[in-house]
């Protein structure tokens, strides 16, 4: 493939050259600014002024005019020109020997600068010397094998370094102190200030024209074996592939990003990015190719030509309009460091968006979503794509100039279904991906509203996940487009998210009563409750808890049993408001107090009441309507005896009296264990319902949480009924017996044996009487340790107090600060400053005003 990166465009023509002179030839070249140097065969320098002009068709001209032009008087051809605009010079090398000429007026420096024997020789374009007023130059000298590096000045020459070479160089190139050599066999670099030298590889300079070009600091283009332009640094390794030129060319030159090569009869043109041929122009008779400071200009024997290069713009544009978009952005890439960087950076994204578009095209998906990020691309450009999925109070405008050539997403697939339907998947997946992310900002509304309408079209199962989350769907765009697919219970969401929970509710309670056909959610009528039972709506919640609790009591009393307790404590909805509502649904009035009762653990003796009342006519309606053993009746009967056993709020004479009159026994002894009617309530269960583990258990839960004195009590007053000699039989001796071998940490060992028949032998206590002991001596044990901490305690708190006191030694050497007289009795005085006094003449211690000032704050000791 080709592109179009140079145009061809005639400079000076042969007429105003050499006129009628037909023997004239151009030797050399050399352009600075807008002024053109032309070097001929028969010693004369033309100087011309070149002015760049455009058209009126959009075509490219040169103006040139020709200054003046001197023969310098050696008969000899004009080899090589070079400018030093810093000087003002013009560097010639004409017979052997380089002169300086003036820039402007063409005459030779009077000075008399000259270097003699020279060859060829190349300008340092990365100097090593700091003094801009000076061009470094490398030589190559008449004398065999020989290197020379000069300082030229403005009126002056001088040598600063001479080197020797293995073989005879052709051709030069400087770069720092780094010089670039073509031998007589090979290539090879020299570090002329330290002598290093480092081989490159073979070429023969015999049988074909070296060329050796510097393309940028340490970096050379030279002609290698085979046809090829090998990149060499000065290290001498090569970070750059070779570019394939033809056998035979005849120079080279550099306009970044490109490589120009000059052969017999064409000009080609490769990328340095990617080393491949991008353009070939004819061009017969090619004698000099060169670039100049961005400008590259050939010529033959008799004309001049520039090789003026596209904007780059343009060149990719071509490049894109060709759908060539890796190599579009190779060269926008490759160009970076030759633009400013904002005008890049606007460029650049643009050539990425268009690089999208045409991947997009080709539904090479992941590379275009790369680009489109990468080229931060207004996501309502691919949105536009798709009919109608923009919301209609949109005022986005395509691009101009556009980035595509596409009208729509059916133009672009022209018709082919499955291609529209891989281009939609797309844009979900890109939609999803950045709509957290920066991109979307500004356009949040577009992208989810977009978005809703794919997943909608598409039956996606990420419709829903998009509704419950926090989104940015137009209502007005969004529901008319999901009734019209049958997404109504998107739709409710939808309504939801934006604060329409009534027609929410609405709709969904259609399509529960079967007005409406979706399937989306199974259990409907659940998320509804559930719905209703955060709904912070109290006109909401009264309007539809009839329909749902219609429906199944069960579910429906949820309503109020899953409401958030933060929510009822806003005064939104009483408690007793809602029992009194709920009167006419017996199951969901009885469930909202548990809810109450056990799950909530309110403390009001009405609601306890009222559930226990509820659950005592269960009991009884099932006992009057179904077998006395039914499974039914034993889980209400559970229900009744649990909730009359732990709570202590309902109101007992209440229950009692309506339970007197039945058989419901058990029940009935647990209301006068509530009334501390214990005798009562064991005589129930010992003598009517004979029920001996129950009467344990009913001193165990019964005492649960007292003393033990009061334990001890209630589990004395089971064992003297089952004592009682006036209804003494075999059974109930053996509940005695099971009573004192279970329980005997709890009974008073002396009133037991007090009580015991003397008939009943030591075996059949013998439990009792090893539980006994032990509680016994654990007691004692007990209370020894309860004593023995009280001490270490006691002494701790002695030892604390001694240490706030302070300890004072005290003897009989030691003797009363104010009298003087020594100790006899363990009783003094202490002040605060240490001193000893005795008791009686602290007491004495005002008389003397000094002691005022020395003691104050006595503490009495004994």
């Amino acid at each position: 493939m080709s592109v179009k990166a140079f145009e061809l465009v005639p400079a000076v023509e042969r007429a105003l050259l050499m006129g009628d002179k037909a023997r004239i030839n151009i030797e050399c070249l050399e352009c600075c600014g807008k002024n053109l140097y032309v070097g001929t065969n028969d010693c004369f320098i033309y100087h011309f002024l070149l002015e760049k002009k455009t058209t009126s068709k959009e075509k490219l001209t040169f103006s040139v005019q020709k200054q003046q032009h001197k023969y310098l008087g050696l008969k000899k051809p004009v080899n090589e020109l070079k400018a030093a605009s810093a000087l003002n010079r013009l560097i010639v090398l004409c017979d052997n020997m380089i002169m300086l000429v003036n820039m402007l007026n063409l005459d030779p420096v009077q000075s008399g600068a000259k270097i003699k024997g020279v060859v060829t020789f190349t300008v340092n374009e990365n100097p090593v010397n700091g003094d801009p007023f000076c061009v470094e130059l490398g030589v190559i000298s008449t004398k065999r094998r020989t290197i020379q590096i000069y300082m030229v000045y403005e009126d002056r020459v001088q040598i600063v370094k001479e080197l020797s070479t293995p073989e005879q160089p052709s051709a030069v190139s400087l770069d720092g102190y780094f010089l670039c050599l073509a031998l007589t066999t090979q290539y090879i670099i020299v570090n002329y200030s330290t002598g290093a030298s480092q081989d490159l590889f073979p070429f023969d300079t015999e049988e074909k024209k070296p060329i050796v070009k510097r393309i940028g600091r340490e970096e050379f283009l030279l002609a290698g074996p085979g046809g090829l332009g090998m990149f060499a640094t000065a290290e001498g390794i090569s970070q750059r592939a070779p570019v394939h030129w033809s056998e035979n060319v005849t120079g080279a030159a550099i306009c970044f990003p490109y490589v120009v090569a000059l052969d017999e009869g064409f000009i080609t043109v490769h990328s340095m990015l990617d080393q491949q041929l991008k353009q070939i122009l004819p061009f017969k008779d090619g004698h000099i190719l060169q670039d100049f400071e961005g400008k590259v200009i050939l010529a033959t024997m008799k004309e001049v030509y520039m090789l003026v290069p596209l904007p780059l713009e343009r060149q990719v544009q071509d490049l894109l309009a060709s759908q060539r978009v890796e190599e579009a952005i190779v060269l926008a890439e490759g160009v970076q460091r030759n633009i400013p960087k904002e005008k890049f950076l606007v460029m650049y994204r643009r050539i990425l968006q268009q690089a999208g578009f045409i991947q997009f095209g080709q539904l090479q998906f992941l590379e275009a979503k790369d680009n489109f990020r990468k080229g931060q691309l207004d996501v309502r450009e691919l949105i536009s794509l798709y009919p109608l999925l923009l919301p209609s109070t949109s005022t986005f405008t395509r691009s101009h100039p556009p980035l595509h050539e596409f009208a729509d997403l059916n133009h672009l697939a022209q018709g082919d279904q499955e291609k529209i339907t891989k281009c939609k998947r797309f844009l979900i997946s890109y939609l999803k991906e950045i709509r957290s992310t920066e991109v979307a900002n500004g356009y949040k509304e577009d992208v989810d509203t977009a978005l809703l309408k794919l997943y909608a079209e598409a039956n996606h199962e990420s419709l829903l996940d998009l509704l419950v989350s926090e989104n940015f769907c137009l209502l007005v765009d969004s529901a008319p487009w999901l009734e019209k697919h049958k997404k109504y219970f998107a739709l409710g969401l939808l309504y939801h998210c934006n604060g329409q929970d009534d027609a929410a509710v609405q709709l969904w309670v259609r399509i529960v009563k079967g007005e409406l056909q979706d399937t989306t959610q199974p259990d409907l009528y659940e998320y509804v409750v559930d719905f209703l039972s955060f709904c912070s709506s109290q006109e909401l919640i009264w309007k539809y808890a009839d329909w749902a609790l219609q429906k199944n009591q069960k579910v429906g009393v949820q309503i109020f049993t899953r409401r958030p307790v933060d929510k009822e404590k806003g005064g939104k909805l009483n408690p007793d408001d809602i029992i009194k509502y709920l009167h006419k649904y017996p199951q969901a009035v009885t469930q909202y107090l548990e809810h109450l009762v056990l799950d909530r653990k309110i403390q009001e003796e009405q609601f306890h009441t009222h559930l226990a009342v509820l659950y005592l006519d269960e009991v009884l309606q099932l006992r009057s309507q179904s077998d006395q053993h039914s499974e039914e009746l034993n889980t209400a009967r559970a229900k009744l005896r649990s909730l009359l056993q732990q709570s202590c709020l309902y109101r007992v004479q209440l229950l009692l009296g309506k339970i007197k009159d039945t058989d419901l026994n058990l029940e009935c002894a647990i209301l006068y264990g509530k009334l501390e009617e214990h005798d009562k309530a064991l005589h129930i269960l010992v003598h009517q319902l004979k029920d001996f583990q129950a009467a344990e258990d009913y001193c165990s839960w019964n005492s649960e949480g007292r003393d033990l004195s009061y334990r001890q009590r209630l589990f004395h007053m089971l064992l003297a009924l089952y004592m009682d000699p006036a209804a003494a039989n075999d059974t109930l001796e053996m509940a005695a017996v099971d009573l004192l071998n279970n329980h005997a940490e709890v009974f008073d060992a002396v009133r037991v044996l007090r009580l015991v028949p003397g008939n009943w032998s030591i075996q059949l206590l013998c439990p009792f009487l090893r539980g006994a002991m032990r509680e016994s001596m654990h007691s004692k044990r007990m209370s020894q340790v309860a004593l023995g901490l009280a001490k270490s305690e006691n002494a701790i708190y002695k030892h604390e107090k001694l240490k706030y006191k302070g300890l004072i030694n005290l003897s009989e050497k030691k003797g009363c600060q104010l009298c003087h007289n020594t100790f006899s009795e363990p009783e003094f005085v202490c002040y605060p400053n240490g001193i000893l006094v005795h008791i009686h003449c602290a007491a004495k211690r005002n008389r003397d005003s000094a002691s005022k000032q020395h003691f104050t704050n006595p503490k009495n000791h004994t």
